[in-house]
């Protein structure tokens, strides 16, 4: 597992398993984000299974699915909504953690410039660049 702050609140990694899930709780997370669709995983990685581990650890756990290549506006919304709803920082996750840093990215727009918003996922190899003008003129 490799943990990947982008912020103090809110970190992005590539897939998990149940077995990470102490950890992580260990490192300060309350709530785990699963931006990763069931149908690109093995069974014993699918929502329900992750959802049961964390929730066992007193962890909060919200499914919030992104297809690659077809974020939603419905993506970008539940994840702000799980940030904001959360007692503390958060944890999510998808296959390599660029969905993770894009859709914090694209919830944060017009909040934080959009230079930050693409160079903090950049220290981490994340290229949103291409999300620019989205970024700037939200």
């Amino acid at each position: 597992m490799d943990i990947r702050a982008l912020t103090p609140d809110y970190a992005v990694s590539p897939q998990i398993d149940p077995e990470d899930l102490p950890a992580i709780k260990a490192a300060g997370y309350v709530t785990v984000i699963d931006n990763r669709p069931d149908g690109e995983i093995p069974p014993d990685l699918h929502t329900d299974v992750m959802r049961q581990a964390a929730e066992a650890l007193g962890l909060t756990f919200v499914a919030n699915p992104i297809i690659g290549g077809a974020l939603t506006e419905a993506n970008v919304i539940a994840q702000r909504a799980a940030m904001d709803a959360s007692a503390g920082p958060v944890f999510a996750y998808c296959a390599s953690g660029n969905r993770c840093s894009v859709v914090w990215a694209l919830a944060h727009a017009g909040e934080r410039p959009a230079d930050e918003l693409i160079g903090i996922p950049a220290r981490f190899g994340y290229n949103l660049e291409q999300l620019r003008p989205m970024l700037s003129g939200r």
